[in-house]
């Protein structure tokens, strides 16, 4: 099991990054909650890390502190929910959000993400309400590094992108990000407004 990874950023298109480990690349998908924290490329990061093992791949899932990996972790043992599908929970909200959602019994929050329907809501609700309390208790070391990126040449399109690899369908993705100014904003800045503005 890969608990962590320590590297240079080498590239990043979300969901997908690319950590440069003393030469050797990992690719890692994350959650948009880690991209918003992710420093310029080439600086130092550390990911806490979740391998997943298929019969046709080994898929690696990073993240920036160990409580969205626990919280990753216990979003996977609930029936119906596979890592897909968590990481994209992760990326339509903040840990804090998904707190208050189970606590409140929010269903209707939940079944705006791309992917959860009523049933798997309710039984996010039912399920998760018991695991939560574990999931305070973990540590959140946060990425290392603050630094700005720069602007990507189309972050627009990237950004729809981006959404669709969320499970967002194309055409619903595009009219999330159509109405946000793009001037002097990543990509990662675009996802976040657009998905902040699905949930409302």
């Amino acid at each position: 099991m890969i608990g962590f990874l320590r590297g240079k950023l080498a590239f990043k298109a979300p969901p997908l990054l690319m950590l440069d480990v003393n030469g050797v690349g990992y690719e890692v998908e994350a959650p948009m909650t880690t991209f918003y924290n992710l420093p310029a490329i080439g600086s130092e990061i550390i990911l806490h890390t979740h391998l997943v093992v298929r019969e046709d791949a080994h898929i690696l899932f990073g993240f920036s502190t160990e409580a969205d990996r626990s919280m990753f972790r216990t979003l996977i043992k609930v029936n119906g929910v596979g890592p897909k599908l968590a990481l994209t929970i992760l990326s339509g909200q903040s840990a804090e959000e998904f707190h208050r959602c189970i606590h409140n019994n929010d269903t209707q929050a939940l079944v705006r993400l791309p992917g959860v329907g009523k049933k798997t809501a309710e039984r996010l609700v039912i399920e998760m309400r018991d695991r939560l309390p574990d999931l305070g208790d973990s540590a959140g070391s946060s990425v290392s590094g603050t630094d700005k990126v720069l602007p990507i040449n189309n972050p627009k399109q990237e950004a729809i992108s981006a959404l669709c690899s969320l499970g967002y369908k194309p055409l619903d993705a595009g009219k999330m990000v159509q109405n946000i100014s793009v001037e002097g904003k990543s990509c990662e800045d675009i996802i976040r407004l657009a998905l902040q503005g699905s949930v409302r």
